[in-house]
């Protein structure tokens, strides 16, 4: 009697602590980190980086997630670059520039492109300017002193 007696505890025993062992959250090898708060604890799942928050209700313990700003920013962010890039398209495709966007020609085909000059052949032109102010200041002062002999 003493050794069924014996079989028998030990065998609950082993029943109570295989069902300790599955009652407790699996935390599939570090999947899962926890860290209390006031009013419950805070999972955080380190594979995809969601947080839920975890608390003793009446019929039991219940995770609710926690709103991530951050998936919030990254949808609006990846909204906003398509519709920037549906307007670099319109702007394009009216033939207006768009900045960082290489345009192409602004001309319409069989137009004549401006073609500016160089820096050289600016300043060509301005000291060709200024050897004829000199020549003209130069006779301006032969007449008056011409004009001064005579008088």
């Amino acid at each position: 009697m003493r050794v069924l007696a014996l079989a028998l505890t030990l065998s609950l025993a082993a029943v109570a602590a295989a069902s300790a062992q599955t009652a407790t959250p699996n935390n599939e090898n570090g999947r899962y980190s926890f860290n209390p708060v006031a009013d419950g604890v805070l999972r955080l799942d380190t594979r995809t980086g969601q947080v839920s928050q975890c608390s003793r209700s009446d019929v039991g313990w219940a995770c609710k997630m926690v709103p991530d700003e951050r998936s919030a920013l990254e949808t609006e962010v990846a909204r906003l670059q398509g519709e920037i890039a549906t307007l670099k398209k319109e702007l394009l495709a009216r033939g207006l520039s768009v900045p960082g966007v290489p345009s192409p020609s602004a001309t319409k085909p069989g137009e004549p492109e401006l073609k500016l000059p160089s820096d050289a052949e600016v300043d060509k032109v301005i000291s060709f300017i200024e050897k004829i102010w000199r020549r003209l200041i130069e006779m301006g002062g032969t007449v008056q002193k011409d004009a001064e002999k005579k008088n």
